[in-house]
């Protein structure tokens, strides 16, 4: 029973992790990297359909990344994406292909990126020490119920704490990777 919600607790602290990482990836340093179009939706036919099911996404250098259109008629459409976004970007159309050119950011500009990236950071804290409380909620119900004893509920809050000392340790790790790389000139 309690290494269940151990383990339960454990798959939701890593969800969250995964979930700061995706966070992250849209936060764009001066470098160019496909993954930072993820999150921008084209009208495809009527749908509206993610950037990389309709165009190859790839990097041409460090500041400049190139996306092709499967089809001739997309070209348009996901130029138009692509500037409609908030991600401040400058597309260039040449033919059948869309050269994005990463403008490099100001030092006051990566300041706030920082400061977004330790909120982002901040809110999967939060999240984890939610998991906690809820795995300790669902001791102290087992010990009302009384299928644990006091000792059994005390070790296992330790261990749910264990647990939440680690992975915070993982948030704050991810965090200084991410504040070095927005700070890299």
């Amino acid at each position: 029973m309690i290494d269940e919600i151990i383990d339960d607790a454990n798959v939701r602290m890593g969800k969250s992790i995964d979930s700061l990482h995706t966070e992250f990836a849209k936060i764009r340093t001066g470098r160019a990297h496909p993954s930072l179009l993820d999150q921008i939706q084209v009208d495809y036919y009527g749908a509206s359909t993610p950037i990389n099911q309709v165009a190859n996404v790839s990097v041409e250098d460090s500041r400049t990344l190139v996306v092709t259109p499967w089809e001739k008629d997309m070209v348009a459409k996901v130029e138009k994406a692509i500037m409609a976004s908030d991600l401040g970007l400058n597309p260039a159309t040449a033919g059948t292909v869309i050269r994005i050119p990463m403008p490099p950011l100001t030092e006051e500009r990566r300041r706030d990126l920082v400061k977004v990236v330790k909120h982002e950071a901040e809110q999967a804290r939060v999240a984890i020490r939610n998991i906690r409380r809820d795995a300790n909620t669902d001791f102290k119900d087992l010990l009302k119920e009384k299928e644990i004893s006091e000792d059994e509920e005390r070790k296992a809050e330790e261990r749910i704490q264990k647990l939440t000392d680690t992975f915070v340790g993982k948030i704050d790790k991810v965090l200084a990777e991410k504040e070095a790389e927005l700070m890299e000139v």
